[in-house]
């Protein structure tokens, strides 16, 4: 007995396109098409930026690692400098394209777990709190306002004091605190309207978990404020990790970020402006790219 797939109805359910997801598809489509010009470049960039991060180990021409004590401060080619060190090297011969590699795939790193942990601890929060009421509400209100109100630098710095040695596993650990508070007031706020118009109470009648009513029901309507303000705290958190790590007190060497890159050429800004500079406009291009791809975003979602 011979199978026509063609017409089991069963099949053509499975296979189905669904007509409203390939819509979004082509409108997306049509939007980033259509988007301005600073937008494309600014996504191709972020696209560069990604690929360097991902590929950093096989397209790294030196190791970071790699001493050249008799090529110390070698200028980068647009000085002078030879094409075996594309932007210099360092007080110790160590080749800066290399370590701006590892830099751009530490901080992107960080910066990435830090915002997505952050966003999916805070948006928790925030359903939790919606969700239970009373004393837990207010607890964890009290959470939120707390967080507010202590500047993230203060909290990390004396986290990072009390700790003998920061290694990178600690370091992500904390930047994931970083603007949890943002994620857990939206949530909050969105739960509690959707339990006020008495959308949750009427799926909970139905039968569904609690659970089951905010993942597959709140959190789709929530996506798109989320998805804005985690391109808004990307930026921040690079620039927080960057601080921290200019400061001494984050990824301590041999393992290097764009921060601790910084933080080595400030010292010699005067002899070899590349150490610092080179890092520095990285960081700069980098949150100045996903600051107006994120502005692009939000308008094309119409969040407020």
């Amino acid at each position: 007995m011979s199978l026509n797939l063609a017409t089991d109805p069963d099949f053509k359910q499975d296979n189905a396109i669904d007509p409203q997801n390939e819509q979004r598809v082509l409108t997306w489509k049509m939007r980033i098409s259509g988007a301005p010009f600073m937008v494309k470049i600014s996504f191709t960039f972020i696209c560069l930026m990604v690929f360097l991060a991902i590929f950093a180990q096989a397209i790294s021409p030196h190791d970071i690692a790699e001493l050249d004590l008799l090529n110390r401060f070698a200028p980068p080619v647009f000085m002078g400098g030879s094409w075996s060190n594309i932007l210099g090297t360092d007080n110790l011969g160590h080749d800066v394209f290399s370590l701006c590699l590892r830099g751009i795939q530490i901080s992107l790193a960080i910066a990435a777990i830090g915002t997505l942990v952050g966003a999916i601890f805070g948006t928790s929060l925030g359903f939790i709190a919606a969700w239970a009421g009373g004393w837990i509400d207010d607890f964890i209100g009290i959470l939120i306002d707390f967080q507010a109100a202590i500047p993230f630098l203060v909290m990390a710095l004396a986290l990072l004091a009390v700790m003998p040695q920061a290694d990178i596993t600690l370091f992500i650990l904390i930047m994931c605190i970083y603007g949890w508070e943002r994620y857990a007031r939206l949530a909050r706020s969105v739960a509690l309207s959707a339990k006020n118009d008495g959308y949750v109470t009427a799926q909970t009648i139905l039968g569904a978990s609690a659970f089951r009513t905010y993942l597959r029901h709140v959190l789709p309507n929530t996506m798109a404020v989320i998805v804005v303000n985690m391109t808004i705290n990307f930026p921040s958190t690079i620039l927080a990790e960057s601080s921290l790590n200019f400061l001494g007190i984050g990824i301590q060497p041999p393992d290097t970020s764009l921060g601790v890159l910084i933080g080595i050429g400030r010292d010699y800004l005067y002899k070899a402006p590349w150490l610092a500079l080179t890092p520095g406009f990285i960081i700069l291009f980098i949150t100045l790219a996903i600051s107006i791809v994120g502005d692009w975003t939000r308008d094309q979602l119409d969040v407020d």
